[in-house]
């Protein structure tokens, strides 16, 4: 029987709510003084383009993610578990602060932290 739930891409508001989102979201990570310096660089247009795609495909919305690999966007930055820790209360409390129910926010990290390992660069590849 197929499931008749909405997917977490429908449940969050869809595409103009993820671009809302995101851009809350990363006006509070750019605000964070732990967080803002692995954006010096970085092109904020681009990034949150990316964010977008990304976050739509995570919650199974129809956009597909178009940037490179996670592992390589983040390699090198130094990102350690407890700054994803940081990032993703950001996330969490961005979700919760724009009444996406708690159930729905604890999906949405539980969905980005399965790249946790990519993101902080602790997947080790043999072969």
């Amino acid at each position: 029987m197929p499931d008749a739930r909405p997917s977490l891409y429908e449940r969050v508001g869809g595409e103009k709510a993820i671009a809302a989102l995101m851009d809350a979201f990363y006006d509070r990570v750019f605000a964070d003084p732990e967080l803002r310096p692995f954006f010096e660089g970085v092109s904020l247009d681009r990034l949150r383009r990316m964010q977008r795609e990304f976050f739509a495909a995570a919650l199974g919305g129809p956009l597909a993610y178009s940037g490179r690999g996670l592992g390589e966007v983040h390699y090198g930055r130094g990102i350690r578990p407890r700054h994803l820790r940081r990032f993703l209360d950001h996330l969490f409390e961005t979700l919760t602060g724009r009444e996406v129910g708690e159930e729905d926010a604890y999906e949405v990290l539980s969905r980005i932290h399965t790249y946790a390992d990519e993101i902080t660069g602790t997947t080790t590849v043999d072969g």
